[in-house]
């Protein structure tokens, strides 16, 4: 069985949006933070084969930059791994390896963990990570912890995310103060 890992670079007031959409006025946040460290550390949370479950529009934002970034190990391995996609035009899906998780979208995470394969990272997609964790998909949660406040923007858990207990796996600091932080899903609260 495969597991699924969701990764987020996030402030710490939760916010993990990163570009202009919506009118966000602090796209690129993350960029004067980012280290050769930090690049290093977050290659070897990937490993060398994983593949990516991802959202409509997080496949649409990466597809239109990915695939014609300049060849270094993170875009060779992303471009490499197959994209599981949750969307409800799959016709339209060009960036591949791809597919689509089906009109179901449940049963299709659930189908792809059950298969053998390498690890699945959920990146970007925060409309997907409440539904996940309520389905007890989830197996771990990387997230890129930023000394910033940003104030506004998309929250990595929306309103409504079922409460659920971690536990800490691992934390490597950046020189710039990013923190990698690793949690294991550990179950329903402990209160």
């Amino acid at each position: 069985m495969r597991t699924l890992r969701i990764m987020e670079h996030i402030s710490l007031d939760g916010v993990i949006q990163a570009s202009g959409e919506d009118g966000f006025p602090y796209a690129d946040w993350t960029v004067p933070y980012r280290t050769p460290v930090g690049r290093d550390a977050l290659l070897a949370e990937h490993g060398e084969r994983f593949d990516l479950l991802l959202g409509r529009r997080t496949y649409d934002l990466w597809s239109a930059f990915w695939p014609t970034a300049p060849a270094n190990p993170m875009a060779d391995r992303l471009n490499a791994a197959t994209k599981h996609v949750a969307t409800r035009r799959p016709d339209s899906l060009a960036w591949g390896p791809y597919e689509w998780l089906g009109p179901d979208l449940v049963e299709g995470v659930r189908r792809i963990k059950a298969l053998e394969g390498p690890g699945l990272i959920l990146w970007g997609s925060s409309t997907l990570t409440s539904m996940l964790l309520e389905q007890g998909l989830v197996d771990e949660i990387l997230l890129i912890v930023y000394p910033v406040l940003l104030g506004t923007g998309k929250r990595f858990f929306a309103e409504g995310t079922p409460p659920c207990s971690f536990e800490l796996v691992s934390t490597k600091a950046t020189p710039t103060g990013v923190n990698l932080c690793a949690y294991r899903f550990g179950g329903p609260l402990k209160v």
